[in-house]
């Protein structure tokens, strides 16, 4: 079910769900997940309605800030926040990273269990070249169906020891619940356990690796969709993103964005 604040939001939220479904249907693809019918699924969604403006989410930045949780940063500000999600390696990483460098920008990529054993001096690069490695959790569960406290944060120490274990250092506590899948008692849990939770304000399809979208087709949903404060969701297992990713950054430079650093949204 999606976050319910108080009764006065209820209303609000089941106008944003009908709002929401009609945007699904319509197949404009700017969801993280694809599978966004069912209001059960408790998945973290976006309703864009002005080009050029921040999208509305299921819960407002400051409701969210309540559990210590994110979307987006300063709509004042011509600020870009790059975040990568990654489940594995697929071999776009390095590259991926040297355009970082090229552009002086920093990243939050969000790793799991299986990336940190199998390439862990990808991970070494990304703290030494002054990236930060959050917690996307040890396996990729459906973190919204975790109800019990032990559970939940077994998947984030579990991670938590790994990088650890690969990089000598600890982790920052950053969280990226899998599939944008949560709860209220998630957040009150990530919080808990002293974790700030990052969903995202712009997103496309990205993850599916025998149907990549072309060039034209992803700049198309990135280019008119950035604005200010964006935290911007890409898929490091993508070869459309390692591909087009150096004229993408060029052109919102060309738009008078900069890349922040989280911790400019967070702290």
């Amino acid at each position: 079910m999606y976050i319910i604040f108080g009764k006065k939001t209820i209303a609000a939220v089941l106008s944003a769900v009908v709002l929401m479904t009609a945007i699904i249907i319509s197949g404009s693809g700017i969801y993280h997940n694809a599978s966004y019918e069912a209001a059960a699924d408790a998945n973290w969604g976006l309703s864009f309605q002005t080009e050029g403006a921040a999208p509305i989410g299921n819960a407002s930045a400051s409701q969210l800030k309540a559990y210590n949780a994110y979307y987006v940063g300063d709509t004042s500000k011509k600020k870009i926040y790059l975040t990568f999600d990654a489940g594995y390696e697929n071999g776009y990483t390095e590259h991926i990273l040297d355009v970082l460098k090229k552009h002086h920008a920093k990243a939050v990529f969000f790793l799991v269990g299986n990336f940190l054993e199998t390439s862990p001096e990808l991970v070494k690069r990304m703290v030494n070249e002054g990236h930060t490695v959050g917690n996307h959790t040890y396996s990729h569960p459906d973190m919204s169906k975790i109800s019990d406290k032990e559970s939940f944060q077994n998947e984030l120490t579990k991670l938590e020891q790994l990088y650890k274990e690969t990089t000598g250092s600890e982790m920052k506590k950053l969280y990226r619940p899998p599939q944008g899948k949560y709860s209220e008692s998630n957040l009150k849990m990530a919080q808990e356990f002293g974790y700030k939770t990052i969903f995202w304000s712009l997103a496309y399809v990205d993850w599916y690796n025998d149907n990549q979208p072309t060039e034209d087709e992803a700049m198309d949903k990135l280019i008119p969709r950035i604005h200010n404060g964006a935290i911007v969701l890409l898929h490091s297992t993508s070869e459309t993103n390692s591909e087009i990713l150096d004229k993408l950054l060029s052109k919102w430079e060309d738009l008078g964005y900069s890349f922040g650093d989280i911790s400019e949204i967070i702290e």
